[in-house]
């Protein structure tokens, strides 16, 4: 059978969507048993990151234990730089290749396996719908506000990379206000963005996200400001006023007397494709792992 290669991040919530997207599309026991071992060796390195857990054993001899080099099913791991100071080794996800009814399904972890795409390099990846509104969505006046406004707004002169379908692990980037600069009866919501003067709190690397999903039009007014070194972004946007962060539950929002209010645009890992990179057996694949039972599937 041909072999499909799939790009997919080397670690975190977008990792461990499509391990669980393959194993349920294929319904192995086999496929769910190998996803379990990568997310929970993933996780465990986290906590390893984050000095929550202390090995005995240092970086490569954990990953000589996680290597089974006589098992060409068994997942592969690598060591990368991390950015913390001293530029510490993580253990990330390196490949694992998974058998389905349509073929084998090759998965490569990338640092950036949307910029994969758009390089050639893959068919088919997965990878966070922020960075294809951070790189490649043009600005208009009127803001994005779903997966499907997405290919409508890619320049097929700028790549040949677009989104097939979103897989639901979903967060959203929502406003949030402190209720004292609205007016009485009033929503937060883009209208009202759109008529408000004054700063609005986002984090840093956001810029070009916001203006698209906003639109052009309704930021004309306001100007972006940022949390302060260490500052938790419900605590920025509470003392700047009114903001844009990611939430699911928005707890931590209402602790800080905030009022939550419209969800603008879904944060979610998103399958996509470069058209000139994909054949008919990625075609197959790529339905497989989508599901047609997704109601996020977008039209291309």
């Amino acid at each position: 059978m041909t072999e499909v290669r799939i790009a997919v991040p080397r670690k975190g919530r977008p990792l461990e969507a499509v391990l669980e997207r393959l194993a349920d599309a294929t319904g192995s026991d086999g496929v769910a048993a190998v996803a379990d071992q990568i997310t929970s060796t993933l996780r465990y390195e986290k906590a390893v990151t984050k000095g929550t857990k202390h090995p005995d054993l240092d970086a490569y001899s954990r990953l000589a234990d996680y290597s089974d080099l006589d098992d060409p099913a068994a997942p592969e791991f690598t060591l990368l730089r991390d950015d913390r100071e001293g530029m510490p080794r993580r253990i990330v996800f390196d490949s694992v290749t998974v058998p389905t009814e349509t073929g084998d399904v090759r998965l490569v972890g990338r640092e950036e396996p949307f910029r994969a795409l758009r390089t050639h390099e893959f068919g088919l990846g997965f990878d966070s719908a922020d960075l294809v509104l951070e790189e490649v969505v043009s600005l208009a006046p009127e803001g994005v506000g779903d997966l499907a406004d997405v290919n409508a707004r890619i320049d097929p002169r700028d790549t040949d990379v677009r989104v097939l379908s979103g897989l639901g692990d979903t967060v959203y980037h929502t406003l949030m206000a402190k209720p004292e600069i609205l007016p009485p009866g009033a929503d937060v919501d883009r209208e009202f963005v759109a008529d408000y003067e004054g700063d609005l709190c986002i984090s840093p690397r956001y810029e070009r996200l916001v203006e698209a999903v906003l639109g052009t039009r309704a930021i004309e007014d306001v100007s972006f400001a940022y949390p302060e070194n260490g500052e938790e972004e419900e605590a920025a946007i509470a003392r700047t006023g009114l903001g844009v962060y990611l939430t699911v539950t928005g707890s931590t929002a209402r602790d800080h007397g905030l009022v939550l209010g419209d969800h603008l645009f879904p944060s979610e890992t998103v399958l996509m494709e470069n058209r000139a990179e994909t054949n008919g057996t990625a075609d197959h694949i790529a339905d497989l792992i989508a599901g047609a039972e997704l109601d996020t599937a977008i039209s291309v």
